[in-house]
């Protein structure tokens, strides 16, 4: 293969990398507690016969940018948003502990404290159950209590698990939530804080975001300049070829 071709093919395949990973970001810029990708070029060693000397780079997504986002105040009981470092634990779907900055609960049809995708949040003991029809209130070490209606006394249901492991420890999934890179659950920290009633947005700077979209087209649309022109001028190699 010319090499001037795949110099500019495999150009173009990670400039698209990028792009989807901004375009990711720019859809997320209203998501409460979202945590931007960030993207890089990194050195990869050639697998092969060939010298282990010898890298190649690739265009890949570095990890998550840990930025703290805005906090709005909304006035709403079971919005909580963590101050400072920290995060908000969670059940996935698969089954495992994973973490969040989103603070938007609700109560689930079961009764137990959710985010609106229906991810379960952990208590320190487990999922935190609230009676039906309760006020609910949470404190900034993230004890949950509640006032069933008709009764004058307020009983703590449990506990938010609020954990701050180190941030080089965490990996980003798919789904958005983060989780420990050995696979195991991190150890509830009692220094971590929420604050009720306050809700912390999306870190994604949308000017940046929507500035780097368009330098990635533009280099995209480079990349398929050098193809037009490894084209040409194979075209013009074949005709000299067939004329002599």
């Amino acid at each position: 293969m010319d090499r001037l071709i795949y110099t500019a093919m495999t150009g173009a395949k990670h400039l698209l990398y990028r792009q989807d990973a901004l375009a990711q970001n720019l859809a997320n810029a209203n998501t409460t507690g979202y945590r931007a990708d960030t993207v890089a070029f990194r050195a990869v060693p050639i697998q092969g016969d060939t010298p282990g000397t010898r890298v190649f780079s690739i265009e890949t997504t570095t990890g998550a940018d840990f930025a703290p986002g805005p906090m709005t105040s909304t006035g709403r009981a079971l919005d909580v948003a963590v101050q400072g470092p920290g995060w908000i634990a969670v059940q996935a779907t698969d089954g495992n502990e994973a973490y969040t900055r989103a603070g938007n609960l609700q109560i689930g049809v079961d009764g137990t404290l959710q985010l609106p995708s229906g991810v379960q949040v952990q208590g320190e003991g487990g999922p935190i159950t609230i009676p039906a029809g309760a006020q609910v209130t949470i404190a900034a070490d993230g004890t949950v209590s509640a006032k069933t209606p008709g009764s004058a006394t307020i009983n703590t249901v449990g506990r938010l698990k609020l954990v701050n492991p180190p941030a080089e420890d965490l990996q980003k999934g798919l789904d958005g939530l983060f989780r420990l890179r050995n696979g195991d659950a991190a150890e509830a920290d009692p220094n971590v804080r929420i604050a009720e009633g306050t809700l912390e947005g999306s870190n994604v700077n949308v000017v940046e975001a929507m500035v780097g979209m368009i330098a990635a087209a533009r280099q995209f649309e480079l990349q398929m300049k050098m193809l037009a022109s490894a084209e040409q001028n194979e075209q013009k190699g074949n005709s000299l070829i067939t004329a002599t």
